[in-house]
């Protein structure tokens, strides 16, 4: 025998379980994602990406706010507002220095900060909204930024010089190769004692030819000095 009262406590309690499954139903979500990490240096344009899927399409009742919390405060500073149109922040810390990089078509949310300074450090959140799918996590990005010290600089430059130097210095050593093994051919045809080539033998020729003329001369006069002595 049930006890006074059970059958009207189940009652309410199958009908709230009703109620809760026709929520896990009737809401729907979003699914956002951003970089938890990302490091920038000053002066340096950076990028702040945010990403969403959307069991809706879109349409101009959606939304996207971008906020700012400084390190060690609770206090939140609006910096981006978009619907329909892009609303960047006109006061504040970011003043004319956020712009939008995303495409709400492609589910992208990102935006830019110029001009960031150490004092841009903090968390930033990215929170999207497309009725009915307003229901999401709100993911956050902890933003560090610094001085470029010498060392990146530095490897900069290291990049610069081998993308620079290393081509010349190969093609450098393969001219000295290709030098290096024409004079050892040439060695080689000497000890061999190869053959001269038409023009050499024609060289050669020449010289010969000059030489014996000469010769012929110098007899020549030789002869007319003779002639000339004996006359007298």
């Amino acid at each position: 025998m049930q006890p006074p009262g059970a059958a009207g406590g189940r009652a309410p309690l199958a009908l709230l379980g009703v109620l809760l499954l026709r929520g896990v139903h009737t809401v729907l979500t979003l699914e956002i994602k951003v970089d938890a990490h990302v490091r920038g240096y000053v002066g340096e344009k950076i990028k702040l990406k945010c990403t969403f899927k959307s069991t809706s399409s879109v349409t101009d009742k959606l939304t996207i706010d971008w906020t700012y919390r400084p390190p060690s405060s609770s206090r939140t500073e609006s910096v981006f507002h978009y619907q329909s149109f892009q609303y960047p922040s006109t006061a504040g810390t970011f003043r004319d220095r956020i712009s939008w990089v995303g495409d709400v078509y492609k589910g992208d949310a990102s935006i830019s900060i110029s001009n960031p300074t150490t004092r841009d450090n903090g968390t930033f959140s990215c929170a999207v909204k497309n009725p009915p799918d307003v229901h999401h996590n709100i993911p956050v990005t902890e933003l560090t930024v610094t001085e470029r010290g010498f060392g990146t600089m530095l490897s900069s430059v290291a990049l610069l010089s081998i993308l620079v130097f290393v081509p010349s210095a190969v093609v450098a050593a393969l001219l000295l190769v290709r030098m290096a093994r024409k004079s050892a051919g040439l060695r080689k045809r000497g000890r061999s004692g190869y053959k001269k080539s038409s023009i050499e033998v024609s060289d050669d020729t020449d010289q010969e030819e000059d030489d014996c003329m000469a010769r012929l001369c110098i007899r020549c006069a030789e002869c007319l000095d003779s002639d000339y002595e004996d006359t007298y």
